[in-house]
């Protein structure tokens, strides 16, 4: 069933190609970094993208159209775009030294409960989003668009510190929240 959000939740999978376009150094000039106008767009696509994860789910329960599909791909297109996002960042270093750390907390994490929802989904257990992990969510939206961000204003030094930090933010929520989902697991776990 093709609604509107998940005509939104599509759009944000088909937008990661063109997003990783942007951001790619081998697409640039002789594989140098991407321009402040890469960054630009790479930050206002990235941003719509953003406002369409809230959207599709917005939609879908005020329209009343929640649907399977949705359902289906909604965590998928996250997880699609939050890794991409993630590799792209610290491939052109915008993410680097110990910052990698705190990205590879939040991509390991969410292939983690990623498998956990699949597993206890087998067992008809169903694991509901908590009001920790939209924190999160947000948390790293905000980290990942100011970290791209940047890269479009590089003399805001600011904007990229303030970004960094909220990156180790998003980490430790995303570690609270993945332990929070690891132990309902646990629970149906032999």
């Amino acid at each position: 069933m093709l609604s509107v959000p998940n005509i939104l939740t599509l759009s944000r999978i088909l937008a990661v190609p063109i997003l990783v376009f942007l951001l790619w150094p081998s697409m640039t000039e002789a594989g140098t970094q991407p321009t402040v106008i890469d960054y630009a767009l790479a930050f206002g696509l990235y941003a719509l993208m953003a406002i369409t994860d809230y959207f599709d789910g917005y939609l879908a329960r005020t329209q009343g159209t929640v649907s399977k599909l949705g359902i289906f791909l909604d965590p998928i297109a996250d997880k699609i775009m939050i890794a991409a996002v993630i590799l792209l960042l610290v491939f052109t270093k915008d993410v680097d030294g110990w910052h990698v750390i705190a990205a590879l907390i939040i991509l390991l994490r969410e292939i983690t409960v990623s498998g956990l929802r699949e597993f206890l989904a087998g067992l008809q257990v169903s694991v509901p989003v908590s009001q920790l992990a939209k924190w999160k969510t947000t948390a790293q939206l905000l980290a990942f668009g100011g970290i791209i961000l940047a890269g479009a204003v590089p003399a805001w030094e600011w904007i990229k510190f303030t970004s960094l930090g909220l990156l180790w933010v998003a980490a430790i929520l995303t570690l609270i929240t993945g332990w929070d989902y690891l132990r309902v697991g646990i629970k149906h776990m032999d």
